[in-house]
């Protein structure tokens, strides 16, 4: 298993937070994912053979927040 720390724009509340962590732990190959509204951050486990850092941005994208490099 692989952490990757992702600094993600376009969350309003902890609701938001919320639907990250829903959304990227149905995704095959990610374990689990702990965002942060304060911190606009997310920490994701996931199986990098499985699934790529950038299919994770994507489907961060897809439910309408960025990512920040």
């Amino acid at each position: 298993m692989t952490k990757h720390i992702f600094k993600i724009s376009g969350m309003h509340c902890s609701a938001c937070a919320l639907n990250i962590d829903l959304d990227l732990e149905e995704l095959p190959g990610v374990k689990n994912s702990k965002t942060n509204y304060a911190k606009s951050e997310t920490e994701v486990e996931f199986d990098p053979t499985l699934i790529t850092p950038s299919i994770l941005i994507s489907a961060i994208a897809k439910i309408g927040y960025g990512v920040v490099d």
